[in-house]
């Protein structure tokens, strides 16, 4: 079995672990009062639901890369599998920061295809290393 794929599914754990901590520091001044305005508003109040609706979306397509992962660590991993996993990884970084700290759904879009395609790239290499698992070595 093939370890080296676990270190960039830990990434993206570790990325959504990030963003609920965030979100926790978002929501604080609404919840428990922590950091409000003197007004009592909460600072956070425009960015709250970009974080709230990047964390769900870490639970959308990264499913797939996951579970391409995860059977593709059961072959001897090709290099490119690598390669498309942190592809996969940094790009979620970059489309979580677009997604969060601008409006701009343009660009959004155009980072969330990187993701897109270096996860079907992954599932390319599933469904190759299934039919010729000479192929992945």
């Amino acid at each position: 079995m093939s370890q080296v794929l676990i270190l960039p599914m830990a990434a993206h754990v570790a990325l959504a672990a990030c963003l609920y901590a965030l979100l926790t520091l978002a929501r604080a001044p609404g919840v428990w009062g922590i950091g409000r305005r003197p007004d009592g508003s909460n600072p956070w109040a425009a960015v709250e639901p970009r974080i709230s609706a990047n964390l769900s979306n870490q639970f959308e397509w990264p499913l797939f890369f996951h579970v391409a992962c995860l059977i593709l660590a059961q072959f001897q991993t090709h290099p490119a599998a690598v390669v498309l996993a942190w592809i996969f990884v940094v790009g979620r970084g970059v489309h979580s920061a677009v997604q969060i700290l601008t409006p701009n759904v343009r660009l959004r879009g155009i980072v969330f295809m990187v993701n897109f395609l270096a996860v079907l790239g992954l599932w390319v290499l599933v469904v190759l290393a299934a039919r010729h698992p000479a192929l992945t070595a």
